[in-house]
């Protein structure tokens, strides 16, 4: 991982337009190829990012240009540098997930044909470079399904399936992959979110699951 303190302006090309004007700044460049400018505020979320496969030109060491498969361009306007380091952080063993995260991954792996009718698993904790997907599946189509799963579905929640999404569509064994994003509740602008994505949202019933209520999932 490299970290980058530095005084910046940002400008975002793509489907809309953005721009930051200057102000010091931290970019995160992850071994994954992802970029993110970060302020000083707003908990985990950057200001603005690039999700991988991406790539990034340096032009004169002062105007950073980092461009997705689509097209998209982040241009970071380098003013003032005040750290730049890099970092080795190896292999993550991933979250570990609480009781009920875990007890619900099982309960769905064990069920899997509550997702659809001709639903088969593949694998739980189907592992990837960046980290292992709860449950990779097939649809009744036989089409590959990887299913994210949260006790509460949050944006960052369909940020991980997105880039495991991404990851898995470049394995022509596999491709196409669609995502399936499940939890006991889903806030309003994760499944906005997972929607413009071509995500399917889940709300997970953990009683009916278990089979002490209706045994059926609801799928919006």
């Amino acid at each position: 991982m490299r970290l980058v303190i530095a005084r910046c302006s940002v400008d975002y090309a793509g489907r809309l337009t953005a721009h930051l004007p200057s102000a010091p700044r931290l970019i995160l460049v992850k071994a994954d190829g992802s970029v993110s400018v970060h302020a000083d505020d707003r908990a985990y979320k950057p200001l603005n990012w690039m999700s991988p496969p991406c790539t990034l030109k340096e032009a004169d060491g002062d105007v950073w240009t980092v461009e997705n498969k689509g097209g998209e361009k982040l241009i970071i306007t380098l003013e003032e540098v005040m750290h730049d380091s890099s970092h080795e952080l190896g292999v993550d063993p991933g979250l570990i997930k609480d009781g009920v995260e875990a007890h619900l991954q099982e309960l769905l792996a064990d069920r899997i044909e509550t997702l659809g009718e001709g639903y088969s698993l593949i694998r739980r904790e189907y592992p990837t470079a960046i980290g292992p997907v709860d449950i990779l599946c097939r649809d009744a189509d036989h089409r590959t399904v990887a299913v994210e799963i949260k006790r509460r579905g949050e944006i960052d929640g369909v940020e991980q399936l997105t880039r495991y999404l991404e990851l898995l569509n470049r394995d022509p064994h596999l491709a196409p992959v669609k995502g399936v994003f499940a939890a006991q509740e889903i806030k309003p602008q994760a499944r906005v979110l997972a929607t413009d994505r071509g995500i399917d949202c889940v709300v997970l019933d953990y009683d009916a699951l278990r089979g002490i209520e209706d045994d059926k999932l609801r799928l919006f």
